[in-house]
């Protein structure tokens, strides 16, 4: 075998895929604490509770850091997010979804919400979106 035919089947090799083991699901539980620590209130607590509503929807979604902003990935894709108003002086919580989310509702659809309060309908209605996210 000739060191060019080597070079290219070695150049076309993909890199392994990292395994989602539950350290990392631990590590990227902890990143996402972490990163909603920082956040000054009153979105640190709906931030808090935010969080603890997608992981109770989808718990096979593993929490990781995307951008620096709290994330929620399935199967290695990130399929919501959030940020809080600090980031980028708005004034709201951001809630979005990716392309990977399943919400498709005609040739059209919201892929993200502004937050300022969490009351018992907004909850309903996140869980009920992570919930169609994921099947």
């Amino acid at each position: 075998m000739s060191g060019d035919a080597t070079q290219q089947s070695e150049g076309n090799r993909r890199p392994p895929r990292r395994a989602t083991s539950s350290a990392s699901k631990v590590d990227g539980a902890a990143l996402v604490r972490d990163k909603i620590a920082e956040a000054p209130e009153p979105w640190r607590t709906i931030a808090e509770r935010l969080d603890a509503l997608i992981r109770s929807a989808a718990s096979e979604l593993l929490p990781r850091l995307w951008y620096g902003m709290p994330a929620y990935a399935k199967d290695g894709k990130v399929v919501c997010f959030f940020r809080t108003p600090d980031r980028f002086d708005e004034r709201y919580l951001t809630f979005g979804f990716n392309d990977v989310a399943h919400l498709d509702d005609g040739n059209m659809w919201p892929i993200a919400f502004a937050i300022v309060d969490l009351t018992p309908a907004e909850e309903e209605r996140i869980v009920e979106l992570v919930r169609r996210a994921v099947r």
